[in-house]
């Protein structure tokens, strides 16, 4: 999930909805189920939507994927090759409008005999793109997958040139520099309230009626479709964070499609948690993690000279804050963009040295490496407005919100008290929300029984704060037969394809032979990072190879 804050419904929410549709595989074979009236898009009951799964999954699989040469807008070199699959707008008109969705392909690289088929990837969101995965197949961390399956990347509804959706314009999104109180006043507030209401009107002008289109229950459909597109009868699939709410949704509606499934760092598939709970568990989670992170800023005092506690560590952080806030680095980097930056130490220890480093230059003196680390790119500003636009339509579409401001305030206000890191940012992002013009789901009741479901595996980090490990536990509480593997003491989001060996083989076993941890299983945490280690790059992959789950600004409500 960008780091988005996750999700939920609180009391508004109205009865949690069954759902057991298995729909028709590509091949015809036959099927049954359906799910409840209340688990679709908001037009057609669900065993209408199911057959229009199955309709287009069959068109699908009659025409394939024409890979080619990719257009020099996704920046995607050879051998990965890019192509579209064609997925109904609404699935309960399957001969209806269609959207194009943007896939890339890199080949499995090992003998055709030990093929195991294709490997698709989602990073999660809501709002990102994995189009750039099939350049894991270069990573040493990843050939040996990459030898057995076609990695295999796409842009969900909505994402890139998947029929991009857009909230307003990109030049409005990118405006620095912005405030950030972690205790904002009743002026700050209506301010708020008066643009989350502007930008859900603009959602609604600039998409039109599609906008209701775009919701986690069609993300996993679209899944299906591109599963027969590419020939697969069941499907491989690995999500990160936001992705593993949608894989899981997968897994409830077509447990006879599914292969192999990866989630790492789960999302907590609670109705009662999707999606306004899940920013309120988010926010908490954040305050721990940026805890951790000035303990650690403190254990390095002689380096950092920013205190030998967290409390002074705080203290500091404070000085720089009020320091932007007074006259802006580089007139570009106010509060809000110290916030966004320093978000960034929630998700990945890999940032700890760098950030640390400009707190510490700027309170000397010298504000060019915090510019250099928290300045706006305006290049990525029509990315990052496509990017929060599906984020907040997936998000808002998907469950019922709170409508009162008053709930959000009291909400908010009391969590505050204890967790202000990121609390009210989290709360303003999602606002949108609550002033939504299209109509809200009822979340499915993510669940299969024994049997129902092939093994399935979980990776999760214990101190992860875009997706706390409650989510990992309840994950695995709902998908029977499923193993989780945890990470202990760690805290990094997304844990897959990174410097721990142990979950690394993990992973390998499970994609390569299908072997998952007859109990639970533990893996001792990477080693803390060395104070003045570089940043790593977090575009793609990370210095270390793993894959980056939050390539975009948002994950779960916040911003990396």
């Amino acid at each position: 999930m960008r780091a988005v804050a996750k999700y939920g419904a609180l009391t508004t929410l109205g009865s949690l909805v069954l759902s057991a549709l298995v729909a028709v595989p590509a091949d015809g074979a036959s099927a049954a189920g359906a799910p409840a009236a209340g688990s679709g898009s908001g037009s057609g009951s669900g065993s209408v939507e199911a057959r229009g799964v199955a309709r287009a999954a069959a068109r699908a699989a009659a025409a394939g994927i024409a890979f080619g040469a990719c257009p020099k807008t996704e920046m995607l070199p050879a051998p990965v090759t890019c192509g579209t699959v064609k997925v109904p707008l609404d699935y309960a008109e399957p001969d209806g409008p269609a959207i194009s969705l943007t896939v890339s392909r890199v080949a499995a690289s090992g003998p055709a005999d030990r093929r195991q088929g294709a490997l698709v990837f989602n990073p999660g969101g809501p709002g990102a793109s994995s189009m750039y995965f099939p350049l894991a197949a270069e990573l040493a961390q990843w050939r040996p997958i990459a030898a057995a399956y076609d990695l295999v990347g796409y842009a969900p509804r909505g994402v890139g040139r998947s029929a991009p959706l857009s909230c307003k314009d990109p030049a409005d999104h990118a405006k620095a520099p912005t405030q950030a109180p972690t205790h904002p006043s009743a002026s700050y507030k209506r301010e708020r309230i008066a643009e989350a209401k502007a930008y859900a009107r603009g959602c609604a002008e600039r998409a039109g009626t599609a906008l209701r289109h775009y919701h986690s229950l069609n993300n996993a459909r679209d899944l299906d479709v591109l599963r027969a597109a590419l020939g697969e009868r069941k499907l491989t699939f690995m999500g990160a964070s936001y992705g593993t709410y949608f894989g899981a949704l997968y897994a409830t509606l077509f447990p006879t499609h599914v292969r192999r499934m990866v989630f790492d760092s789960a999302v907590n598939p609670d109705p009662r948690r999707i999606w306004y709970r899940n920013n309120l568990d988010q926010s908490a989670a954040f305050e721990r993690r940026w805890e951790d992170f000035r303990v650690w800023v403190a254990k390095h005092d002689a380096t950092y000279h920013l205190g030998t506690d967290a409390a002074q560590v705080q203290r500091s952080y404070e000085q720089v804050r009020a320091g932007v806030a007074e006259q802006p680095a580089g007139g570009t980097v106010g509060p809000g963009q110290l916030q966004a930056a320093m978000l960034g130490v929630g998700y990945y220890d890999d940032y700890w040295a760098s950030r640390a480093s400009a707190l510490s230059e700027y309170v000397k003196g010298n504000p060019e490496p915090l510019i250099d680390q928290a300045a706006p790119h305006p290049e990525a500003a029509e990315e990052g407005e496509n990017g929060g636009a599906v984020y907040t339509a997936v998000e808002c579409n998907d469950a019922p919100w709170p409508t009162r401001w008053e709930v959000w305030d009291r909400d908010n206000t009391a969590l505050a008290r204890h967790a202000p890191f990121e609390t009210w940012d989290n709360a303003f992002m999602n606002l949108p929300c609550a002033y939504w013009p299209e109509p809200r789901q009822e979340p499915v009741d993510v669940r299969t029984r024994p049997g129902q479901l092939p093994p399935t595996l979980i990776l999760a980090a214990e101190r992860d704060a875009a997706t706390p490990y409650e989510g990992a536990l309840e994950l695995q509480r709902r998908l029977a037969g499923s193993a989780l593997v945890t990470e202990r003491d760690a805290g990094t989001h997304g844990v897959s394809g990174g410097d721990n060996p142990c979950v690394n083989a993990y992973l390998e076993n499970y994609l390569l032979k299908g072997e998952t941890p007859r109990r639970n299983a533990a893996c001792a945490p990477r080693p803390e990072p060395a104070p003045g280690s570089p940043e790593s790059t977090k575009r793609l992959f990370d210095r270390q190879g793993r894959l980056d789950p939050a390539p975009r600004p948002r994950v779960l409500g916040s911003t990396v």
